[in-house]
Parts: structure tokens; C-alpha cells; sequence
């Protein structure tokens, strides 16, 4: 109906002024009108020009008052001529009516306030605001003045009008043909097809997206980290217990038990199981002679060792408790295996959390464990794995660890920020920590350590750690990300 009624207007008439006229004297709501203008805008058939306008509209309280009368004047027709008093006439207005009316009639100098009785100043007044109101309702241009005064007292606000004025089309047609999307055997059989308008192809027509999953960008580099410790070799270290008790997380890795990490201010310790029983006994035998009294070359830490402590269950603050298993299952063969082994997985800290750090993230650490290991091994195996993550400039700065001897920080020099950048740990695992497990003598352990989300942030220039991982990371961010490729 609507585009019959276009069509046919614009047959006779030059052009059709203002869309929501029409649409009023044609019976049909302006929505509907208007997609059909953007149809036969798009087929060419008419000429659609957009307009806007600004136009004064009345709030819900200034229809009240256009259709009843403004507060100040119904205050003053129920004000006879002796007089009132305040309580009465608050009771027939309302309070808030009353409040309203009274400081507007007030200012109109219409009324005098004394004491507790209200008066008229005047005999009679005019509902100058009802008959403004009623003026803007009927679309009358009304003086800048008044406006302000009005639009004050959130009577009136601005309302942006928007439609259309069109003319005939280069391909107007009094009647516009449906043309037809597919050619069909009936068609080609009837000959119908010699008559019939097709509609054209818009080969340059955005297609919908593709709904498919994408990765996060800490998997992504996971995934590649994984295919370097592959292609060195290594094999993947299960790493699914994230519940750990002291005695693997700290106590097996000659970590004394007054060690400020072992606090719960750095660590999380659980409630419920609060403690474990299941440790091998012979090992923890040994774990505690060589942390009372040594052994081994070594002096030990002199101190009378609890194992009460070492039962406490907590979430693991590094994933060399699951190295330390490892490597005591690998002692209980009846022949010695020289072993690769690596692991990318979330780790447990009770910090602060910042830009920088969070309560939990995931560390990278692999390690080498044969006959013969010197510090020179670990330097060259550091300085190919870094290599194929992309870092080739490489500094080691001796530091101390309680599992390790010696200990050297890794430092990468980074282009961008034109400095030296820590990016990990390094280190020789202790005889204190090796020996008692039943490891050969002459077998040494050389291991590194890393967080995934460090160099993740570096490639993605992401320089806050919540906009990658937690409840605040951006979806566009996981969607949009492009293909990691470490070392190219």
C-alpha cells in the first residue's frame, strides 16, 4: 500500500516534500514508509534526500499542565477571596503540587504569604504556561525567553526529527515489476523468462562472518612454546594436581622450612584437606636428615625439621613440584634414563594484583637431567631454546635459589624498549636435592624457568596482565589477535 502510494503520487506530482506528511494523509505508519523509500532508493526508482529537524516536544509533566493548568494558577483558583490557610490548601493541592505552585505563583507576585493564611495579590490571573504549552503542542514558533523559562522547569525538551523528501528516480516506473532472484526450469519451459526483470548481483556485498572458535592468545603461544621443547626433544611432564603438599613443593627441593615463601602471605594453603599423609617414607627420611644435619658435602640448614609442616596441602607456587616428582619416579628405575622433560601450566602466588602480576599464572620450565651436566650445557641449551623463541641477545647474572647452585637470571635485550629485560631462571639442581632421591652420583639436572604471560604480552603489546587473562579480557581482543609466530 505504501508503495503504491509513492509511486502513484510521484506520477502525477513533481515530488513528495516531507515523508511524515505524506505518510499521515496516506493512512500508513512512517517505519513502513520508510523502508519501502530505502527499497526503491536502492533500485534506483526514486531520488531520497534525508532531513532533520529540531522541534520543541512536551515531557509527561508538560502535558499534565497543558492538559490541566499549571501548578501556580491551580494554586490561585482555590484560593478564595478571604483567604486561606496553608495546611488547607496543601491538603487540596498535594505537597508536591503545593511546593511547586507556591514558589511560581510567589514569583508571579499573584499571592502573599502570611504567617499561616495565603492571599490573592490580584483578582484575577491568566495561565500564561498552559496556553505556551498548548501553542509548542501545536507546533507555533515561541520566543527564546520563554523556552529557557520552560524547558528550566523540564516542561518542554528537544525532540530531532528525522525523514525524507523524494522525486522521481532515473528508473521511476509507475508500477515497479518484483524481479526474480533465480532463473527456474518452470521459467525456461513457460518462456516466461523473456519478461522478467532479474535482480542484479552485488558481488561486492560483505558476506556473513564465519562462526568459528578462536584461541586465546596465552594458548597460542603455549602451543608454539610446546613445539620448541618438541623439536629440542622433550617430552611433556603431567601437570594436572594443582593441589600440591609442602614436602613436593618445597621440602624435596631443599627449601627450608623458615623460608619466607613458605608464609601464607605468599602462599595459598588449603582448609579442606588441610593436610596429606600419602609421602613416600624412606625419601622423607632422607628429605629430613639432609635439611637437619646435611649430607652429602653438605652442612644442611641445622634445624629441627616438622613434619607437620611438610604435611600442609597448598596450591603449588611453582611447577618443580611436579619436576621434583619426576625426577624421584625416574631414581626408582633399576637403570638410569637420561630424561628431557618440560611444562607450561598455572602455578599459585598470594600477591598483590597489579598491571603486572595476578594471584595466578602459568610457568614454563623445562629441564635436562644426564651423566656429566656442566654449567656450560645449560648456557647453550638456554641460548637455543631462546633463540627459537625469537631472542638471540643473551646475559646471565649469577643469583641464588635454595634448589639450585649455581643460579643465573636470564636477561634478553629487548629492541623495543632498548634495555636489558629479565626473562627467567636458571640453575643446577643441588646434590641436597638430587641424592636423596637415589639419582647416580655422577647425574646432574640443568632446568630454566619462565612465565607464559611475559613474553605473551611483549608479542601482542598488551601492557596490562588483567586484559589477558581473567574476567576482563576483551573477546575483540582474542577474536582479532593475528597468528603467533615466535622467532620470525
Amino acid at each position: 500500500m505504501a508503495e503504491e502510494a509513492v509511486l502513484g503520487f510521484l506520477q502525477t506530482n513533481d515530488q513528495i516534500s516531507d515523508s511524515h506528511q505524506f505518510a499521515a494523509a496516506a493512512g500508513v505508519g512512517h517505519t513502513e514508509l520508510e523502508n519501502v523509500i530505502k527499497s526503491l532508493k536502492g533500485f534506483e526508482i526514486v531520488d531520497a534526500q534525508e532531513i532533520t529537524r529540531e522541534s520543541w516536544v512536551l515531557t509527561k509533566e508538560g502535558k499534565s499542565y497543558m492538559d490541566n493548568g499549571s501548578p501556580e494558577f491551580l494554586l490561585f483558583s482555590n484560593i478564595p477571596s478571604e483567604g486561606i490557610s496553608r495546611a488547607a490548601l496543601k491538603e487540596k493541592l498535594g505537597e508536591e503540587t503545593f511546593d511547586i505552585a507556591s514558589k511560581a505563583a510567589a514569583k508571579n507576585k499573584w499571592v502573599a504569604f502570611d504567617k499561616d493564611l495565603v492571599k490573592r495579590k490580584v483578582e484575577s490571573v491568566n495561565d500564561e504556561v498552559q496556553a505556551t504549552l498548548q501553542k509548542i503542542d501545536a507546533g507555533e514558533v515561541i520566543a527564546d525567553q520563554v523556552i529557557n523559562v520552560l524547558k528550566k522547569r523540564q516542561l518542554i525538551e528537544k525532540q530531532k526529527w528525522k525523514g525524507y523528501s523524494l522525486k522521481k528516480g532515473p528508473k521511476y516506473v509507475p508500477k515497479r515489476k518484483k524481479a526474480a532472484t533465480d532463473l527456474t526450469r518452470d521459467h525456461i519451459i513457460s518462456g516466461e523468462w523473456k519478461n522478467l526483470e532479474f535482480k542484479e548481483y552485488n558481488l561486492s556485498a560483505q558476506v556473513q562472518p564465519i562462526q568459528v572458535g578462536y584461541l586465546q592468545p596465552l594458548l597460542e603461544v603455549k602451543e608454539e612454546i610446546q613445539n620448541i621443547f618438541l623439536q629440542m626433544g622433550f617430552e611433556e611432564m603431567p601437570t594436572n594436581n594443582f593441589v600440591e603438599s609442602s614436602f613436593w613443593n618445597f621440602d624435596a627441593l631443599f627449601q627450608p622450612q623458615q623460608h619466607p615463601a613458605r608464609d601464607s602471605h605468599d602462599t595459598f594453603f588449603l582448609k579442606v584437606p588441610a593436610t596429606t599423609k600419602e609421602l613416600p617414607e624412606d625419601y622423607l627420611e632422607k628429605v629430613k636428615s639432609v635439611h637437619e644435619s646435611g649430607g652429602y658435602g653438605s652442612k644442611g640448614y641445622g634445624y629441627d625439621w616438622k613434619r607437620d609442616e611438610a604435611e600442609k596441602n597448598l596450591l603449588r607456587t611453582h611447577t618443580t613440584a611436579v619436576s621434583t616428582r619426576m625426577l624421584y619416579k625416574l631414581a626408582q628405575q633399576k637403570e638410569f634414563t637420561p630424561k628431557r622433560y618440560y611444562s607450561i601450566d598455572r602455578v599459585f602466588r598470594n600477591e598483590a594484583v597489579d598491571r603486572t602480576h595476578l594471584a595466578e599464572f602459568h610457568q614454563i620450565e623445562g629441564l635436562i637431567c644426564d651423566r656429566g651436566l656442566t654449567l656450560g650445557d645449560l648456557i647453550g641449551v638456554l641460548e637455543d631454546f631462546f633463540a627459537r623463541l625469537g631472542m638471540s641477545k643473551l646475559r646471565f647474572k649469577p643469583a641464588y635459589n635454595p634448589y639450585t647452585e649455581p643460579s643465573m637470571e636470564i636477561f634478553s635485550y629487548h629492541e623495543g624498549l632498548n634495555k636489558w629485560v629479565e626473562i627467567g631462571n636458571s640453575g643446577m639442581f643441588r646434590p641436597e636435592m638430587l641424592l636423596p632421591m637415589g639419582l647416580p652420583q655422577d647425574v646432574n639436572v640443568i632446568a630454566w624457568g619462565l612465565s607464559l604471560e611475559r613474553p605473551t604480552m611483549i608479542l601482542y603489546g598488551i601492557d596490562n596482565i588483567r586484559d589477558l587473562f581473567g574476567p576482563k579480557v576483551d573477546f575483540n581482543l582474542i577474536k582479532n589477535n593475528p597468528i603467533c609466530r615466535l622467532g620470525l
